[in-house]
């Protein structure tokens, strides 16, 4: 009687978690389904950088997206001011299932670099945000299991495929009742201690159908340090092809 008791409690148990598995991989279709189509963006930055002092310095930046649909997005990043990071730039291609391809263009040495995968977990140009926080948010790039149900928010904890990935487990809260976008991400280290939370604020809808947080607020609870990404200004379908993302793009900014 006691091995038919334990095998059904080991059943239910393997059961159980098949359904949170299955449950969380679910929402995060759900949420890529719903942001999937815009094509291309462009946006104006402010990044606002606060040390453990509370002392705050800011830089200005752009950020160009081009959707892809049989790999992951294409990104590019460059910065405007100050003049010691001006034309600074990040060339990110995400991808499903291998690691990503990310270079940095340092204008002071003119010179292209690639950022190795072992780096990714490395700070982005002296922000609380990594390399690797900077890819867009492709399914295939985690397991997923569902935490819990609150009101109209899902929490789903995610975890990296990739080995060398800088962190353990996301923790993600979707608002399912708002196209499943992202309200926050709690990050853990290769320790499973948090490392970070970010928080999405300001939603605008565009287009009637594409969420874009106005705010995202990175707190490092460990740095005591917080990056807040202010977007300025969003635009939609601006021709962009594969051309604007290349390694001779990053020079041409």
């Amino acid at each position: 009687m006691k091995n038919t008791v334990l095998t059904m409690v080991l059943l239910l148990t393997v059961y159980t978690a098949s359904q949170a598995q299955d449950r969380g991989l679910e929402i995060a279709i759900a949420a890529e389904k719903a942001d999937m189509g815009f094509k291309s963006s462009a946006s104006t930055l402010k990044m606002v950088l606060k040390n453990k002092n509370g002392q705050v310095s800011e830089r200005a930046l752009e950020v160009r997206t081009l959707e892809l649909v049989e790999d992951g997005d294409k990104s590019l990043i460059v910065f405007s001011s100050p003049k010691d990071v001006k034309g600074t730039s990040t060339l990110t291609y995400t991808h499903k299932i291998e690691p990503d391809d990310q270079w940095l263009y340092l204008p002071s040495i003119k010179r292209v670099k690639r950022i190795s995968s072992s780096n990714k977990s490395g700070p982005f140009v002296g922000s609380e945000f990594a390399y690797e926080d900077l890819s867009s948010q492709e399914v295939e790039k985690y397991t997923y299991k569902f935490l819990k149900e609150q009101n109209n928010y899902l929490v789903v904890e995610q975890y990296p495929v990739d080995p060398k990935s800088g962190y353990t487990r996301r923790v993600v809260t979707y608002n399912q009742d708002a196209g499943y976008r992202i309200e926050s991400i709690d990050f853990y280290d290769r320790k499973n201690a948090l490392l970070k939370t970010l928080t999405y604020a300001n939603y605008n809808l565009y287009k009637n159908k594409f969420w874009r947080a106005a705010e995202l607020h990175m707190v490092n609870h460990q740095s005591k340090k917080e990056t807040q990404l202010q977007f300025l200004s969003y635009d939609f379908d601006v021709n962009l092809t594969d051309d604007d993302f290349t390694q001779n793009a990053l020079k041409r900014n």
